[in-house]
């Protein structure tokens, strides 16, 4: 069976990997994102995910690539990594009260056939509002800064979620049934 590896360094992609049960070693991409690029979100995630993926692909032989990426869409802004905790209260103070999609674009590669499949999922969150005391909090934890959307729901940013719509592992990282469907088509 051909190597799987996956093109990212996210603990939460690892994670969701590993409790799928399949194996796999990591080879984080260093694909430049560019967050600004004109096309709609899915086309986006997509797009993305595939530079992301082609960028790992070059370094394998024989193996299957998997990369993915997830932003948050909010009025139609496309929201990335804050980086910084005054980007991150930014990002939060928007989300405040407002539903919101996150978008999550996955690509697979068999690097001896070339087959490439590029997918993306959406499902929407509801927050509440969120007081000024407790985005000072959140941000304080450190957690928010290298997270889309400045939050993580299955981190201290769940507690800001009234209701979910959608795949859950899709808002982590990878929508799993989705992913794995795929998947079964290049083993």
């Amino acid at each position: 069976m051909k190597k799987i590896i996956l093109a990212s360094g996210s603990p939460r992609r690892k994670d969701l990997l590993t409790d799928a049960g399949i194996k796999f070693d990591i080879d984080v991409s260093d694909y430049e994102e560019d967050m600004t690029l004109d096309l709609p979100p899915h086309e986006l995630a997509k797009y993305l995910s595939l530079g992301k993926a082609r960028t790992v692909a070059e370094r394998h032989k024989n193996a299957i690539i998997v990369a993915a990426d997830t932003f948050v869409v909010l009025k139609g802004e496309v929201l990335g990594k804050p980086h910084t905790k005054e980007k991150a209260k930014e990002m939060l103070n928007k989300l405040s009260g407002q539903t919101h999609s996150i978008v999550t674009g996955f690509t697979i590669i068999d690097t001896e056939t070339g087959k490439t499949i590029s997918e993306a999922q959406e499902s929407k969150l509801y927050f509440r509002e969120i007081l000024p005391e407790e985005i000072d909090e959140y941000i304080a934890s450190g957690d928010p800064l290298d997270k889309a959307g400045a939050y993580a729901v299955q981190g201290g940013g769940g507690k800001f979620v009234e209701k979910i719509e959608g795949d859950y592992t899709n808002i982590i990282g990878i929508p799993m049934k989705l992913f794995l469907e795929k998947l079964k088509t290049y083993l």
